[in-house]
């Protein structure tokens, strides 16, 4: 019997895969520096590449894009309600305040309102009593969406002061990410279950070739909606690290705020958009819409804030392209913090050309995140920008966590989003942009304090040859983290 000419097979099936993947990336039309990227790639490790395009790739974003495109059409039915019931007192903002609203607006995103009251928290024990007290008022709902849920000390207590709120008859729902939250177990909400209240996952984790990419498409936000009216947002999570009540020294240093009044009413409907692309139901009724979008009543003078969000659904990528205008329209200072600065070529471009223009340019990050790998491709990016002179500092330990940036006395921000390639472009984020001299004047000074209890970035010449080999490899993977 003739055997098999199996280098012939092999050489054939490496052209195969090589043209069909090829075809597959020029479909896409994605960036040419990424397409090239992944060709060298598919041609050089062919059978490594495929794996990492499976769980990272983006090939069947189209795909979940028209799933959510139906959740996003479900939702579309309150439209008529929430401009038959706006405040019709709008926010008279700045020249520079009203550009940048503008450019939400465009992108989609709707005009400021106002809020009736607004609070930071600098940490997650401020914002985890005030939230308990909100759901502990609650009357006729409580919707959470959480990247990160832990079945440890304080995801236990949310968990059963939703149990008393479903027992007194506050309708609960609460969706949280799959991947962000893989240690929590269905007996983890059987109790809340048991109460009446509605639990689900957002993109569970499948081990099949169809949801093989479970990295991206995740839900980054951490937003909580107490009967329309309240809502929270930022970047706490609810676990035990970001309570220095239960880790001590080690709690996190973050930033989250509540707010009142009708932006509510966006994050709201952000929400039911997620719920309903998740497999959950809202019966919503020309009865039942005013309970979970109430009329919103005047409040001028209020507080402008405009809600902002972004996902994989939507190809503009809103909050990047929010953060480039706000870095090209600066005119004095642009401080940020985020745990994560891993920017693609454009944001890096716009940073480095605001420092250009003499805008005042600093960075917070932590010294030690969350993450080796993160922290390492960080590490190259903080170099380069510190080089180009941009003022970078690291801060702590702890860990920080807070995702803040302040646009002269414009406009300042407080979201769950990383200046990274992932927030802006791979997951779904949400941020809160306040136009208050108030609340950009409160958020300034927590960066200067923030700055004091920071040293600068150490950058130095000569790094040992072997961490600049490791740091690179890191940087490589920087697309998806």
């Amino acid at each position: 019997m003739e055997a098999l000419p199996w280098f012939r097979i092999f050489i054939a099936s490496y052209v195969a895969w090589v043209i069909l993947a090829v075809l597959s990336l020029l479909l896409n039309r994605r960036s040419p520096n990424a397409t090239l990227a992944w060709i060298f790639a598919f041609v050089a490790l062919p059978v490594i590449s495929g794996l990492y395009y499976l769980v990272f790739g983006p090939r069947r974003l189209h795909r979940r894009r028209r799933r959510y495109g139906v959740a996003r059409s479900q939702a579309s039915q309150v439209s008529q309600h929430l401009r038959d019931t706006c405040a019709q007192d709008k926010p008279a903002l700045s020249r520079d305040a009203s550009a940048l609203a503008a450019v939400g607006k465009r992108l989609g995103q709707g005009e400021p309102t106002f809020a009736s009251a607004v609070r930071l928290f600098d940490n997650g024990d401020a914002k985890f009593d005030s939230l308990a007290q909100a759901i502990g008022a609650a009357q006729h709902h409580v919707h959470m969406e959480y990247y990160i849920w832990e079945p440890d000390g304080e995801g236990t207590r949310f968990r059963d002061l939703l149990v008393d709120a479903a027992g007194r008859g506050v309708e609960v729902r609460v969706l949280y990410d799959a991947m962000g939250s893989s240690a929590l177990k269905k007996s983890f909400w059987q109790p809340l279950l048991e109460a009446g209240g509605e639990v689900l996952r957002f993109n569970p984790v499948k081990l099949s070739v169809a949801s093989l990419n479970f990295a991206n498409f995740r839900t980054h936000r951490k937003i909580a909606v107490i009967d329309g009216a309240v809502g929270f947002i930022g970047g706490v999570n609810i676990h035990d690290p970001e309570s220095a009540a239960r880790s001590g020294a080690a709690g996190w240093r973050d930033e989250h705020a509540r707010i009142e009044g009708e932006p509510v009413r966006k994050m709201q409907r952000l929400f039911l958009e997620n719920w309903t692309y998740a497999g959950g139901m809202f019966r919503l009724s020309p009865e039942s819409t005013p309970g979970y979008f109430p009329p919103a009543k005047p409040c001028a003078p209020g507080i402008p804030v405009q809600i902002l969000a972004s996902g994989p659904d939507d190809e503009s990528a809103p909050l990047l392209a929010f953060f480039l205008a706000a870095l090209s329209s600066a005119r004095s200072r642009v401080w940020i913090e985020t745990p994560y600065l891993i920017p693609d070529e454009t944001l890096e471009s716009a940073l480095r050309i605001a420092d250009l223009r003499g805008v005042d340019v600093q960075v917070i990050v932590p010294k030690v995140g969350d993450s080796r790998l993160v922290t390492a491709a960080s590490r190259t990016y903080c170099q380069a920008l510190a080089k180009a002179g941009i003022v970078i500092f690291e801060y702590g330990p702890p860990m920080l966590h807070a995702k803040t940036i302040v646009v002269d006395d414009a406009v300042a921000m407080v979201g769950t989003a990383n200046l990274d390639n992932r927030s802006f472009r791979l997951n779904f984020e949400i941020a809160a942009a306040f136009y208050d001299a108030g609340i950009v004047a409160e958020l300034a000074g927590r960066f200067e304090r923030d700055r004091a209890a920071s040293a600068p970035f150490p950058f130095r010449k000569r790094d040992p040859r072997l961490t600049v080999v490791l740091e690179s490899i890191a940087r490589l993977t920087s697309p998806v983290l």
